[in-house]
C-alpha cells in the first residue's frame, strides 16, 4: 500500500485507581482481580474530560510533531463506544478544535474497541486513493463498567491520534485485513448507563478466534511468521488475554513488550491498540516490522502489517509526552472520587 502513518500522538488522563481500592469497597478481593486480568491501575478521566477533550489532545501532539497544517487535513475519523452526544458528532468538534474545518469529511465510528483501527482502514483507503492529503484516525474511550462488575477492575480512557499519509511515512502500511462475525460477547442497548457482557463466552468464540484467525490470515496474505516481526501489538480488553494470544500464535515476550499498556493504565478500548502501537513507534527502528491485530466485541478484527521508515529516526518527539510517561503511576485516587468523577452517584428527586 501507498500509505502509512506519517505522525501520531496520546493522551491518557493523569488519575488513577487501583484494582485493590475498588475491590476494598465491594468487599472483594481486588488485588487478585487484578492479578488474574494483570491490571495493576487503570486511568480515570477528571469531570472535564472526555472523549472530545481526549482526542483532541492527542490530535494536536500529532500535528505539531508532523509539522502539519491542519487545514490540509481531508477526513477526521473518531472511533469510540462513549461517544459524548447521542446524537452530534465528537469528530466535528475535534476538527473545529485544531483549526482542521471547513473542507473536510468528518464523521464517528462505532465497533466496540476496534472502532479505532476500523478508522485507519477508512483513512488508508481515502489517502490510497489520492483522494485526500492526510486523513486522521483515532480510538478513543472513556468506557465504565457497572459498579462492582469485573469490568469496572479495567475499563479506563485514554487515545492515540495516528495522521495517515504518503509523505514522510514513520511506518509503510504494507497490508491489512479483516476478520469479522456476528459474535454477541459484548453490547449495550440505548439507554443503558453500562454494558453487559457474556463473561468466558467474550474470551473463547470472541476475543481469541478473531484475533488468531486475523493474525493467521496475515501471515498467509504476506508469506510471513511471528519470527519475521520485531513488535506486535494486539486489543487488550486486559494484560492477559494479549499475552495468552501471543504464546498461542508463537511470539515471544519480546516482541509483545511495548505494545502492552493495559496493565498500566487499563482497558481503553478503542484507544488500546493504538496506544500501544504508538509505544511500540516511541521504540522502533528503521526496516523493522510490526504487526497489529485489533479487535471489537460483536465482532471483529483487523489487522495491519507495518514497516518501519527511516523517517522515524528524523521524527521530532520534543512535543507531547512520550507513552512510557502516561504508563507512570499517575495521581491515584480513592473510590469516592473515582464515583464522583465518573457519574456513578444518582441522586432521586420527588
Amino acid at each position: 500500500m501507498d500509505a502509512g502513518i506519517v505522525s501520531y500522538g496520546v493522551y491518557v488522563p493523569r488519575y488513577r485507581i487501583t484494582p485493590t481500592e475498588i475491590g476494598r469497597v465491594w468487599g472483594a478481593d481486588g488485588e487478585g482481580m487484578g492479578q488474574s486480568l494483570n491490571v495493576l491501575r487503570k486511568s480515570v478521566p477528571a469531570p472535564d474530560e472526555d472523549t472530545i477533550t481526549i482526542s483532541t489532545e492527542a490530535l494536536r501532539v500529532a500535528l505539531v510533531r508532523g509539522g502539519i497544517d491542519p487545514q490540509q487535513i481531508g477526513a477526521i475519523y473518531v472511533g469510540s463506544e462513549s461517544h459524548p452526544y447521542a446524537v452530534k458528532p465528537t469528530a466535528t468538534v475535534v476538527a473545529s478544535a485544531v483549526g482542521a474545518t471547513p473542507n473536510l469529511t468528518a464523521a464517528d465510528f462505532e465497533f466496540a474497541c476496534k472502532a479505532g483501527t476500523a478508522a485507519v482502514q477508512t483513512c488508508l483507503g481515502l489517502v490510497g486513493a489520492g483522494m485526500v492529503r492526510y486523513g486522521v484516525a483515532i480510538g478513543t474511550d472513556t468506557s465504565q463498567g457497572a459498579p462492582g462488575d469485573a469490568l469496572e477492575y479495567s475499563a479506563s480512557a485514554g487515545g492515540a491520534a495516528l495522521v495517515i499519509g504518503r509523505e514522510r511515512m514513520l511506518a509503510r502500511v504494507r497490508r491489512t485485513l479483516s476478520y469479522t462475525t456476528d459474535t454477541p460477547d459484548f453490547w449495550r442497548r440505548e439507554g443503558q448507563r453500562y454494558p453487559s457482557h457474556g463473561g468466558r463466552f467474550t474470551g473463547e468464540p470472541a476475543y481469541f478466534r478473531h484475533v488468531t484467525e486475523c493474525a493467521r490470515q496475515m501471515f498467509e496474505a504476506e508469506g510471513t511468521g511471528p519470527a519475521d516481526y520485531a513488535h506486535v501489538v494486539f486489543h487488550q480488553p486486559n494484560g492477559k488475554f494479549p499475552q495468552r494470544v501471543g504464546k498461542q500464535l508463537g511470539f515471544t515476550d519480546a516482541q509483545m513488550r511495548y505494545g502492552l499498556v493495559t496493565p498500566y493504565i487499563g482497558n481503553t478500548y478503542s484507544g488500546a491498540s493504538l496506544i500501544g502501537l504508538a509505544n511500540v513507534l516511541d521504540h522502533a527502528r528503521p526496516d523493522e516490522r510490526i504487526l497489529v491485530v485489533g479487535y471489537g466485541s460483536g465482532a471483529g478484527s483487523d489487522a495491519f502489517d507495518l514497516e518501519v521508515t527511516d523517517e522515524i529516526d528524523r521524527y521530532d518527539r520534543s512535543f507531547g509526552a512520550p507513552v512510557q510517561q502516561y504508563l507512570d503511576p499517575g495521581v491515584e485516587i480513592p473510590y469516592a472520587v473515582y464515583a464522583k468523577f465518573r457519574g456513578k452517584i444518582h441522586m432521586g428527586g420527588s
